[in-house]
């Protein structure tokens, strides 16, 4: 589990341009170990630019962003390399590769690690590696319900599933920060429901900080409003009486062009008289308190 004590990403005034336009505006956010983000915002917002900066895969033009305590702002890809390995990330079709089995695209981070040195592992991997990252594989396929798939191919299970896959293949190496580009997309109710909760089984499972990018308010709701009981193995109402409860740990973002418009709690996101804040809040949550 992550160091409670520091935090594990820092925006720090960050600005890019992209040409006239603002990607990013003096953005500034903190997270830490087992806190959670909600971002929303119109397309083109900056939403998925702002996971991108996270882990350098685009170049800010102002301010300092501080991943695992080392500013990323400047770094080259050599740099980054070591760090990318130990934050997770869930594109938004899944990225998965089409022409390896689903072990194989779970164990692919694992075998990644090894080849460049982040892990203790010799050079040229062994039969023992290679029999422990294919257990881990099968491990974390069963954490999402999916051990059964491992040797199928991406193309041979449903779009749900195969956002599921995603998910393992973001947390296989047990990444102290998650970052989620739309994990709902497309989804129907039930299974986009199924996908917020595996989410938050590895956030209240490991501690993880997780940085969801969504478009459905009820993604947010449900990663504030229920925890991950691993005793009953099933999700649970927060306990009002828990000061290190879902809801506390949970803030809401809102961005404009660039600019975050609104940081904080569901209830102030759900109270906010901000006519444009109000357009990601269900009509008979606009007044709720």
């Amino acid at each position: 589990m992550a160091d409670d004590s520091k935090p594990l990403l820092e925006f720090k005034e960050v600005s890019l341009r992209f040409g006239e336009k603002w990607a990013l505006k003096k953005i500034s956010l903190t997270l830490n170990p087992g806190e959670t983000r909600i971002i929303f915002g119109a397309a083109g917002s900056g939403k998925t630019t702002l996971l991108k900066a996270v882990i350098g895969l685009v170049e800010v033009d102002e301010g300092e962003i501080r991943l695992f305590g080392k500013n990323i702002a400047h770094m080259d890809e050599h740099e980054l390399y070591g760090l990318r390995a130990r934050a997770g990330f869930l594109f938004q079709e899944g990225g998965l590769f089409d022409s390896l089995t689903i072990g194989e695209n779970v164990e692919y981070p694992l075998l990644n690690q090894q080849s460049s040195g982040s892990t203790s592992a010799s050079d040229g991997p062994d039969k023992s590696s290679e029999t422990g990252s294919e257990q881990r594989a099968k491990n974390t396929l069963r954490f999402v319900e999916l051990e059964h798939t491992f040797n199928q191919f991406p193309a041979e299970v449903s779009g749900g599933m195969r956002r599921r896959v995603g998910i393992a293949r973001a947390i296989v190496t047990e990444p102290p920060l998650v970052l989620y580009d739309s994990p709902t997309a497309g989804l129907d109710p039930i299974t986009a429901n199924t996908i917020m909760a595996l989410v938050a089984k590895e956030r209240d499972t490991r501690n993880s900080a997780s940085l969801i990018v969504t478009h459905r308010y009820q993604d947010g709701e449900l990663m504030s409003k229920f925890r991950y009981d691993a005793e009953r193995e099933e999700l649970q109402p927060v306990d009002p009486q828990d000061e290190t409860r879902a809801d506390c740990r949970t803030k809401f973002i809102v961005m404009k062009d660039g600019e975050i418009v609104f940081f904080g709690t569901r209830p102030e996101l759900e109270s906010s008289d901000d006519d444009y804040v109000k357009k990601f809040i269900p009509k008979e949550e606009s007044h709720a308190v």
